[in-house]
């Protein structure tokens, strides 16, 4: 990738973060594009003088994409929603950057979706992922399509949001409730630094990966039972978790709200099916990327929600009991 011009749409973004270092880090140029490329300006310094660029480009309007990716020996659509235009950034905005790319004749195209991608999904966002899939497949046969499970990082609105909706509900004096919703449904939490190794991996050898899809999980399947019991020891919580029958949940999500955390209906439907990688699916193994526990670096950014932070105390007992944690309650 050394001196390649590597141009990624949404790079400002969560993994669109982790993506750039990696790929400042192999030697390439990185353009970031995106509606207000200044706030992706902390990139910056993350590179050489003149490695990154800044334009401003939305999904929504090809010929700002056109002019985003001229140039460019690769492209990476890190572009996604949870709501609102569905159709307008999963599929034709995910077109609009494959017709571009090839049209300007990147070597590589990246196209990141999710697992869940499925044009026959309940969802919104499972349908227009799926759709957008095709979409992309239509208009450049050689790209690669990426399905990540739900990303953990420092940054992210996964385990932060949990961890943040349980140290809530424990500051309440007695009630200290946490409401649980599909209990049983099954992740495979996925470390945003190895999909965006997985990325970079692509990018490096197209004649390789060109045209493959692969599902991206870690190394643990919890459910979202065990994970909230997880963070809620790693951060020194005991908070009552309800489980909600799901006609409690559903009718919950149709109003929109969840106490302490919000969910749509929409993501209702996705928290039908286990957002876990298919079997005998390609994943982070064959870009020969081994993958990160969520027990090996959670615990670096959640001791923020410790009630003493990183200075609250904990005995060896308990460092050697959450190593394990997740294999006992997931």
């Amino acid at each position: 990738m050394k001196d390649k011009l590597v141009t990624l749409i949404g790079g400002g973004g969560f993994v669109g973060r982790y993506a750039a270092q990696a790929l400042l880090k192999a030697g390439a140029r990185v353009r970031i594009a995106q509606r207000d490329p200044r706030e992706a300006f902390f990139i910056k310094p993350l590179g050489g003088l003149g490695q990154t660029q800044f334009v401003a480009a939305d999904v929504r309007k090809p010929d700002t994409i056109a002019r985003a990716v001229h140039g460019a020996d690769a492209v990476v659509n890190l572009v996604g929603t949870l709501s609102g235009d569905f159709e307008g950034v999963h599929v034709a905005g995910a077109k609009a950057v494959a017709a571009a790319s090839a049209a300007a004749g990147a070597a590589a195209l990246v196209h990141v979706s999710a697992i869940g991608a499925d044009p026959a999904s309940e969802s919104r966002y499972g349908r227009t992922k799926g759709e957008g899939e095709a979409a992309v497949r239509a208009a450049f046969p050689g790209a690669t399509i990426v399905r990540p499970s739900l990303m953990f990082g420092r940054e992210d609105r996964f385990t932060n949001r949990f961890a943040d909706m349980i140290a809530k509900a424990t500051a309440l004096p007695l009630i200290h409730v946490v409401p649980v919703i599909r209990p049983d449904t099954k992740f495979q939490p996925v470390f945003v630094a190895d999909v965006a190794a997985a990325i970079v991996a692509a990018l490096a050898d197209p004649g390789r990966f060109g045209g493959r899809t692969l599902e991206l999980g870690g190394p643990d399947v919890i459910t979202m039972r065990g994970l909230l019991h997880w963070i809620a020891r790693e951060t020194g919580r005991d908070p009552n978790f309800v489980e909600l029958p799901d006609a409690v949940g559903g009718f919950i999500a149709s109003a929109g709200f969840l106490p302490g955390a919000p969910i749509t209906r929409d993501q209702w439907l996705m928290l039908q099916r286990d957002n876990v990688a298919a079997d005998g699916s390609e994943g982070l193994a064959a870009l020969g990327i081994a993958p990160t526990p969520i027990a090996a670096v959670a615990p670096n950014w959640l001791v923020r929600f410790r009630r003493n932070g990183r200075f609250a105390e904990r005995d060896r007992a308990d460092e050697i009991e959450r190593a394990a944690e997740i294999d006992r309650v997931g």
